[in-house]
């Protein structure tokens, strides 16, 4: 059986001498794992649409329900990713992200098209990295299932919030009367920008401003909240927070 669709490479493995076994994650059977034979070869038609990070048209041969690819071309392969040994770090944890979130033979659209906006803003340097992971991170939870409520105190219904406090195991906010012991104080602008990132049209995902400081607890927002939904470690996240000088 061959079946012909567009994929995002999130993961390969070296296998025997020139093959490579590549998780995609795919237009139209969500997450895939697939053979590219002789991909490691000099002379492979395969070598430049099969690398990690590459968007590409791909043809798969079925056969007992493993994958093959027999043809491949690029679509995008996201080149300014690789000038910046930060970005690199930072599309590897987005691709570990994305394949944490995915599911075998179940496609989700919306997944994908984040991935591949997120790879684009960071490969042509729209906004700075760390405005780019935030939203990422907090954009998939929510694709994900897992939505922060944040439109008003959880405990009061107050909506008319100056400053709030998130609590990071369920994504509730309170006001200030209202608050548990575990909840972190954040500002209007800060939650401003999680609403704008909860409830954006996909191309406008990005498009919003906040100072370094207001930034920087977004980031630290958005990291805790996913890392507790999901609840495992990414060893990509750790590398991109140990080059970019941030070990807390």
């Amino acid at each position: 059986m061959f079946n012909t669709t567009r994929g995002l490479i999130l993961r390969e493995v070296r296998y025997k001498e020139s093959d490579k076994i590549l998780t995609v994650l795919t237009e139209d059977d969500g997450k895939i794992t697939a053979r590219a034979r002789r991909a490691l070869s000099p002379k492979s038609k395969l070598a430049a649409a099969t690398q990690v990070l590459t968007f590409s048209d791909i043809t798969l041969f079925g056969h007992k329900g493993m994958w093959t690819i027999n043809e491949a071309a690029v679509i995008e392969q996201f080149s300014g990713l690789r000038t910046s040994l930060e970005s690199l770090a930072l599309a590897s944890y987005f691709a570990e992200a994305l394949e944490a979130v995915s599911d075998e033979d179940y496609p989700d659209p919306a997944i994908l098209q984040l991935g591949l906006n997120s790879l684009y803003a960071l490969s042509k340097r729209l906004y700075p990295p760390e405005h780019i992971k935030a939203a990422f991170e907090l954009r998939l939870m929510c694709l994900s299932g897992y939505e922060p409520d944040i439109s008003a105190c959880s405990a009061c219904g107050e909506t008319r919030l100056t400053e709030a406090y998130l609590h990071p195991r369920g994504g509730e906010i309170y006001c200030g009367s209202c608050r548990p012991d575990a909840a972190v104080e954040i500002s209007r602008a800060v939650l401003d920008a999680m609403g704008h990132i909860v409830a954006a049209e996909p191309k406008k995902l990005f498009s919003f401003t906040l100072d370094g400081g207001s930034l920087k607890k977004l980031g630290q927002i958005c990291e805790a909240y996913m890392l507790f939904q999901l609840d495992r470690p990414f060893a990509s996240l750790d590398y991109y927070k140990k080059i970019n000088g941030d070990n807390k």
